[in-house]
C-alpha cells in the first residue's frame, strides 16, 4: 500500500511539473499562473520568499512542463477540475495552513480550493482576481457577452495571431515591449486546442456566488488600468470576500509579477 500511495504522488507532482525550493520546514506558499502562462512566470517574485517559505511551484495541466497527455476536456471543463489539481498537489506534499498567490483566472481556482479544504488552503492572494468576465445586471465584469465571443472566436481561428495582438494589450506595459514579447511567445508555446478550451473555461466562468463561501484571510492584488480585470472587479471581489483586504498597485497592466515584481513582493510580503 506504501508503494502504492508513493507512486501516486510521483504521478501528481509529475502531472504538474511541480518543483519545490526554499526551507523544508517552512510554511508552503503555492504560486499559481494565469492562462497562457506557466511558472516561469512567478521567477522574479517567487524566490524572494524561500529564506522563510517552503515555496510550491507548477504547471497547470495543458501548459508549461505539464504531462499534456493527462489533459481531459471532461476533468478540465471547469476551474473545478484545476482546484482538485490544487489539493492534489497539497497532498502529495502533504502540505497543510498554506498561503495560496494565484494570478488571474488561477485567483479563482485558489478561491475555489480554498472552500474545498480550507486546513490546506488556508490564505489567499489574488492577483488580478477576476470572478466573472462578462458584465451582468449590477455588476461590471469589463466585457459585453459579444466581446468574449469574438475574442473566443479569433482565438480559436487564429491562436498565434490573437496572441501577438492580446498579449501585449494583457501585459499592459507598452513602455516595456519586451514584456509583452515574453508573454506572446508563452501564450505560443501553448498547445493551441488546450489553450482554446482553457480560455473559454476562464472567459465564461461565473464564480461570484462563491466569495461569499471563502473563510481564509484573503489579499486582493489590484493592477492599475488593467484591461482583463479593472478597478471595479477588484473592488467587488473585496467586498463579496469577509474580511478580506484590498491593496492598490501602482504597476499597470494585468501581470505584475512580470511588470513590478519589487511592488508586487513587498504587497504579498506585508500580507503573509
Amino acid at each position: 500500500m506504501e508503494r502504492a500511495v508513493d507512486w501516486w504522488r510521483v504521478d501528481v507532482l509529475a502531472r504538474n511539473n511541480v518543483k519545490v525550493s526554499g526551507r523544508t520546514d517552512g510554511r508552503a506558499m503555492i504560486f499559481a499562473h494565469g492562462f497562457g502562462c506557466d511558472q516561469h512566470m512567478w521567477r522574479f517574485v517567487a524566490p524572494a520568499f524561500e529564506a522563510d517559505h517552503r515555496v510550491v511551484l507548477f504547471d497547470h495541466v495543458g501548459a508549461g512542463g505539464s504531462d499534456l497527455s493527462a489533459y481531459d476536456e471532461a476533468r478540465y471543463g471547469s476551474l473545478d477540475g484545476y482546484a482538485d489539481d490544487v489539493l492534489e498537489i497539497c497532498r502529495a506534499l502533504e502540505v497543510t495552513d498554506a498561503i495560496f498567490v494565484g494570478h488571474s483566472v488561477s485567483a479563482m481556482i485558489g478561491v475555489l480550493a480554498a472552500i474545498l479544504d480550507p486546513e490546506r488552503i488556508a490564505r489567499l492572494v489574488l492577483v488580478g482576481p477576476s470572478p466573472r468576465y462578462i458584465d451582468a445586471d449590477g455588476y461590471t465584469g469589463g466585457f459585453s457577452r459579444e466581446d468574449i465571443d469574438e475574442l473566443l472566436e479569433s482565438l480559436e481561428s487564429n491562436f498565434l495571431g490573437w496572441s501577438s495582438v492580446m498579449a501585449p494589450v494583457i501585459m499592459g506595459a507598452p513602455d516595456r515591449p519586451e514584456l509583452g514579447e515574453e508573454l506572446t511567445a508563452s501564450f505560443c508555446r501553448t498547445d493551441p486546442d488546450i489553450a482554446a478550451s482553457f480560455a473559454r473555461v476562464t472567459f465564461m466562468s461565473d464564480n461570484r456566488a462563491d466569495l461569499a463561501h471563502v473563510r481564509v484571510p484573503t489579499l486582493v492584488l489590484q493592477c492599475s488600468e488593467d484591461a482583463i480585470a479593472p478597478q471595479a472587479v477588484g473592488e467587488y471581489v473585496q467586498r463579496e470576500i469577509a474580511g478580506s483586504e484590498l491593496v492598490q498597485l501602482a504597476a499597470t497592466g494585468h501581470c505584475p509579477n512580470l511588470s513590478a515584481p519589487e511592488e508586487t513582493v513587498d504587497a504579498i510580503r506585508a500580507f503573509v
